[in-house]
């Protein structure tokens, strides 16, 4: 069996929440080794439900997979010496503390930094290590409020509405993960590792795109589209006659077949909107007209023959549907994993498990850990510390083990 890309990479999680967890579920993956340090209370996500399903939350399973649990009281000295010693040791260190509060337990980059020098040690905070705001908590949801995203985001006679899932969160969990990457593939070339500060903000802006970008050149900030595109017509949902239906028109010649399975060949042969800016500009008017058609058919009906002509068309699923589609199978994107006490737990794979050499294995991944499930083991294992120290530790409320 090959060994994943990352096989012998060590990665020392401090994060909670989210954005981090996300990051080292990916390199988990991607086959790091993980050391989850969590309080003895455990991620913050744990409690977050329902639903739980024996005591464990889907929020926290979702991005968790793949670690080795390490329950610690950061606020004990010998806790914290425990966590500098795995650091001494580790490739890369990730947390997603407040900007200065890990310099109090001894485990600022400054303070590791000088044991290990070529720690790689990734910061996420809600707005990076200086400006204003540098300070304030970092949380989805208000990022989204404050990066402007929220306002182009939903119906346009609706209220501003924020993406379905904490969409700064995973995007900066990605973009974190990439610079790891990167800061590694540089440490080969210098042996030096660094310090990488990265803000939900500054992601939720960059991630803004064309948006963002038609702001700056034209100074208008966009407008609430509901499923549509700013610079593209025909491309959003349309309702048929049982539901609802995506339709992307993404150039002219698309545009004359769409004309001619709707029967109306006369808005193709309308040379207002024979190109795209045409229709941009008239966007209602088309709109509506293309509308009263759809109403008149069931959706499966127009999908058929749109997908015939060769017209981007698909239906707008629910979550059931979207996972029932047989490219899951086929693109092996349900994980099976064997759980100390869900027994079999489904989980949304790897889109990075596709190499061609060293592909990712999905039977040997782990499940997401139980609260202090490995902290005997690493403490034996990476430490060398024996039992009787072990349950000193414990019965001292330095660290906890699964129960």
């Amino acid at each position: 069996m090959t060994k994943p890309p990352l096989n012998g990479l060590l990665v020392l999680d401090l994060s909670r929440i989210l954005a981090g967890p996300y990051c080292t579920q990916v390199l988990a993956d991607l086959g790091a080794t993980v050391w989850k340090v969590e309080s003895l209370q455990g991620d913050d996500t744990r409690r977050w439900g329902p639903p739980f399903s024996e005591g464990e939350s889907a929020y926290y399973l979702s991005t968790n997979r793949g670690k080795q649990s390490l329950a610690v009281n950061l606020k004990n000295a010998r806790g914290q010496a425990l966590v500098q010693q795995l650091a001494s040791k580790a490739d890369v260190l990730v947390e997603n503390f407040k900007v200065g509060d890990l310099k109090r337990y001894g485990l600022a980059y400054e303070q590791l930094s000088t044991i290990n020098p070529g720690l790689i040690y990734l910061s996420i905070t809600g707005f990076g290590h200086n400006g204003p705001r540098a300070q304030e908590p970092g949380y989805d949801a208000a990022i989204q409020a404050l990066s402007g995203i929220m306002s182009i985001t939903g119906e346009p006679e609706g209220p501003p509405v924020k993406v379905g899932v904490a969409w700064v969160d995973v995007l900066t969990g990605l973009s974190a993960g990439m610079g790891v990457l990167a800061a590694l593939y540089e440490r080969e070339r210098s042996g030096r590792g660094q310090h990488l500060d990265v803000a939900l903000f500054d992601v939720a802006l960059a991630s803004l795109v064309n948006q963002a970008q038609s702001y700056l050149q034209t100074g208008q900030a966009p407008e609430k589209l509901g499923s549509a595109h700013p610079q593209i017509v025909p491309y959003q949902a349309f309702a048929t006659s049982d539901g609802w239906l995506m339709l992307a028109v993404g150039n002219d010649a698309q545009f004359k077949r769409c004309c001619e399975v709707l029967g109306a060949e006369e808005l193709w042969q309308d040379e207002r909107f024979h190109s795209n800016a045409g229709r941009v500009t008239r966007r209602q008017e088309l709109i509506g007209k293309l509308q009263a058609i759809f109403k008149t058919q069931p959706k499966d009906w127009w999908l058929k023959r749109l997908n015939a002509a060769k017209v981007p068309a698909t239906p707008v699923n629910n979550l059931a549907e979207a996972l029932a589609d047989p490219q899951v199978a086929a693109r092996n994107m349900l994980w099976l994993l064997a759980h100390s006490r869900l027994h079999e737990l489904s989980m949304p794979g790897s889109p990075l498990q596709h190499f061609s050499r060293t592909p990712l294995n999905a039977s040997a991944a782990r499940p997401p850990p139980l609260k202090g499930e490995h902290s005997r083991e690493l403490l034996q294992r990476v430490l060398g510390l024996d039992e009787e120290e072990i349950v000193k530790l414990e019965h001292e409320g330095v660290i906890a083990t699964s129960e």
